[in-house]
């Protein structure tokens, strides 16, 4: 099928364009493409044959000058880009740079500047809650519902979706156990999240109000946060996640950008906490900050779960706004995650944490129980979101499978 020729219905129309970089076969160089239905657009030579002004960021191997670029250059960008795959006039100088997905080897689309992880979802926190702290009146710590919770994690070890992730080794130790042991994982897990990606950097010592969000965020992605759940319980105290967390964390191959996501905005759940001044998206002037996306999550081709991003407690302008209040400066490549996603049903959990509440209900998959992930076992994660007109926009998957160590 040629490619302007996208069936009605495909959530990677031209409604979508999400941005990725990509080598074609039999060669190595890497090029800034736009997905459209089952092809990618060649963006940088398709700029160069239209003589657009901005072809050199879209000319780069990777889409860090794009977005550093901002948002008046990236509207032009996508009103270019939508214009070059819907109008006629342009069919015969773009069809030719058009390369097929299924021929094409797709890469991590941006270099990581730093990456920040939270936790933002109430019904993962509860959940966690209850697990470790069974007999606490209150599963949410007291801080919960007063600032997004987070930490900093490894961005040298963020890999595109596709990326084998290999089984961590570290060490282990039972509540009962007399001396902990080193080794591989028997606890490894999935943590279903989204990712959101910082184009315009900002000044050390000027934190990024709520408003500022869209003035600084390029766009978002699925995002896999596999954690090694034995390894972290060990080290976490005093100071949180280090090697149960630094091995991968994967990301989509694709970029979607704000913009794409008008028709998706939603208000967040209802505060029952006042918040602090900088965190208070009821303000006047403060846009709804939820987004709705529609998440499944696969192992080896079974669908487990379901989560719902419209229920996250924290949303991405909030966490911005927290990660910036001290004063840390933004810079192009930032990612930060929202934190595993989980909606209240049972089959909306983000996590095998959850799903077999640690291990205790094992999934029933066609392959065999899981409690926690085997080796070659395949994880998926898709996504979609409302569009307009009731169409939808489709999200980049995030796949990874487990190898040995």
């Amino acid at each position: 099928m040629p490619p302007f020729d996208v069936p009605e219905g495909d959530p990677f129309g031209p409604h979508n364009l999400p941005y990725g970089v990509f080598s074609p076969d039999g060669s190595s160089d890497r090029r800034v493409g736009v997905r459209l239905g089952d092809h990618v657009l060649d963006a940088g030579a398709a700029a160069r044959a239209l003589d657009f002004p901005h072809a050199e960021l879209l000319s780069a191997p990777n889409l860090n000058p794009l977005l550093a670029a901002g948002p008046a250059v990236w509207a032009e960008v996508r009103a270019a880009l939508t214009e070059w795959v819907t109008r006629p006039a342009h069919r015969e100088a773009v069809e030719p740079l058009f390369h097929e997905l299924a021929h094409v080897t797709l890469h991590l689309p941006f270099e990581v500047a730093d990456y920040v992880d939270f936790y933002a979802s109430e019904h993962h926190a509860r959940n966690v809650g209850q697990i470790f702290r069974p007999d606490s009146p209150d599963p949410l710590t007291p801080n919960w519902k007063h600032l997004p919770i987070g930490y900093h994690g490894r961005a040298g070890t963020v890999v595109v979706s596709g990326t084998d992730v290999v089984r961590p080794s570290g060490q282990r130790k039972a509540p009962a156990d007399p001396a902990p042991v080193f080794g591989p994982s028997i606890r490894l897990d999935i943590e279903a999240e989204v990712g959101f990606v910082v184009g315009v950097p900002s000044a050390q010592g000027t934190p990024v109000p709520l408003t500022g969000f869209r003035d600084h965020v390029f766009g978002l992605c699925l995002l896999n946060d596999w954690s090694a759940r034995d390894i972290q319980a060990w080290e976490y105290v005093p100071l949180g996640p280090f090697l149960g967390k630094s091995f991968a964390t994967s990301v989509s191959a694709w970029i979607t950008p704000l913009a794409a996501l008008e028709d998706a905005r939603v208000a967040p759940p209802e505060r029952t906490h006042p918040l602090l001044p900088y965190l208070d998206d009821s303000a006047p002037g403060v846009e709804p900050g939820g987004y709705d996306l529609r998440i499944s999550v696969a192992i080896n081709g079974q669908v487990v779960a379901e989560p719902p991003f419209s229920t996250m407690y924290w949303t991405a302008a909030q966490q911005l706004a927290h990660l910036t209040v001290n004063g840390a400066s933004l810079r192009t490549g930032d990612l930060y995650a929202s934190g595993t996603v989980s909606g209240p049903a049972e089959g909306q959990r983000g996590s095998l944490l959850e799903l077999t509440w640690n291990g205790r209900d094992p999934l029933e998959l066609p392959d065999g129980k899981r409690a926690f992930l085997e080796d070659g076992d395949v994880v998926t994660f898709t996504a979609w979101a409302p569009g307009k007109d009731g169409g939808r926009i489709g999200l980049g998957e995030v796949e990874g499978r487990i190898v040995s160590g």
